[in-house]
């Protein structure tokens, strides 16, 4: 599997492929995970390779240089690892290039998930989004030598990409569709992120909570334009409602987060920080509600479905993650605004306070277990290669 980050860094992607890995290896699969070196201290794993890396911005997170020394350096890692049958590309930029180069190098077949809405996140986080785009596209051209024009923009770049595919997989059935419609790949296989199965488990069987004296709203995501954290606090403030927000996460817009929390009234907002994964899920299960606040950016909104699984409703500003819900098993926004936003959680604490509102009764758990997932994966896979050894046998 070829990820942008570590896997170790924070982000839903990342969380889908440790836990990808887990069940898979609990499948009876060997699996190795190539990203940028880890920034800071850790414990090295074995089955990740790191290759070397430069800083991507003052967090975490860091971006390898595609071309022949990655590929040389990944090449000797490998010969410690085993034969592989399948390479995953769960990458958009510079490791997805690095992973198509081995690929090709070693007559692969590639599965290829997309997790982002490039178009979407590009224009939400970078200077110069156009320019931005276009440097991704001339390096994907110089790197992977597609031999056709350079991708100005963010479909004709993911196209470039599956060229090369077997199968593309996406995480919902709401951007299978748009990967589709913007003709980045024929047919988008839907295979979700999952939920570890023996947390879940554990949690389900447990006593459900005592109802809050106080409603409790939790946040999760990365602190940055894109998750909409502060558009989310201003809304808080505006709303000035009488519960306690709490929010998990890490990330560049840290420092204003805490600003704005620090200066609220009656709305009691911690800034939790960032915390493993089996304690958010405890977290979210003892949570009234979930606050989800992105807009066109999520391409499943994966604690959403993990709120839902454990129990607990959701307020949505995205309609696109409502459709792949049940209905009754959410709040949902009027518009884009703060002063939607602000209504709306004035709504949702309200029914909290009241007794009533969402259920999540309708929404089956099993359905989101990554046990699940895999075998769907596993099924993606086998017929990846099946088609890849079908095309490379000699005619006649």
């Amino acid at each position: 599997m070829f990820v942008d980050q570590h896997p170790d860094t924070l982000g839903g992607m990342q969380t889908s492929v440790r836990l990808q890995r887990r069940f898979l290896e609990l499948a009876g699969h060997r699996v190795t995970i190539v990203s940028p070196k880890y920034r800071g201290k850790h414990i090295p794993d074995q089955a990740v390779i790191e290759l070397p890396s430069l800083p991507l911005g003052p967090g975490e997170y860091s971006i390898s240089i595609p071309g022949k020394v990655s590929d040389k350096l990944l090449a000797k890692a490998m010969t410690e690892r085993g034969p592989v049958d399948v390479v995953h590309v769960q990458a958009d930029f510079w490791q997805a290039i690095i992973g198509y180069r081995f690929a090709k190098d070693n007559n692969l077949p590639v599965v290829h998930t997309m997790h982002n809405r490039l178009d979407v996140g590009i224009a939400a986080t970078m200077p110069l989004p156009g320019l931005v785009q276009r440097g991704f596209g001339l390096a994907q051209k110089a790197f992977l030598g597609t031999g056709k024009p350079v991708a100005a923009d963010a479909w004709t770049y993911l196209q470039r990409f599956t060229d090369h595919a077997q199968r593309v997989t996406a995480p919902s059935s709401h951007f299978a569709r748009l990967l589709e419609d913007e003709r980045v790949f024929a047919r988008v296989e839907v295979v979700p992120n999952g939920m570890d199965d023996g947390l879940a488990s554990d949690l389900l069987a447990q006593p459900s909570a005592k109802p809050n004296t106080r409603p409790r709203l939790a946040w999760v995501g990365r602190f940055s334009a894109e998750k909409r954290l502060l558009p989310f606090l201003d809304a808080v403030a505006l709303s000035n409602i009488d519960a306690e927000i709490h929010v998990f996460g890490d990330g560049a817009d840290r420092a204003k987060a805490e600003a704005k929390a620090q200066a609220m009234d009656r709305p009691t907002v911690v800034i939790r920080g960032k915390v493993p994964y089996g304690q958010m899920l405890t977290e979210l299960r003892r949570a009234d509600a979930l606050v989800q606040t992105s807009q066109g950016f999520e391409t499943q909104g994966m604690t959403v479905y993990e709120a839902a699984a454990l129990g607990t409703p959701s307020l949505l500003s995205d309609r696109n993650i409502a459709e792949d819900l049940p209905k009754g098993v959410y709040w949902l926004t009027e518009d884009d605004t703060v002063a939607a936003l602000a209504t709306a959680l004035e709504d949702c604490v309200d029914q909290i306070k009241a007794g009533h509102g969402p259920l999540t009764s309708s929404f089956d758990p099993a359905s989101f277990l990554q046990s699940r997932q895999t075998q769907l994966m596993i099924k993606v896979y086998e017929d990846a290669d099946r088609e890849f050894r079908s095309r490379s046998l000699p005619s006649g």
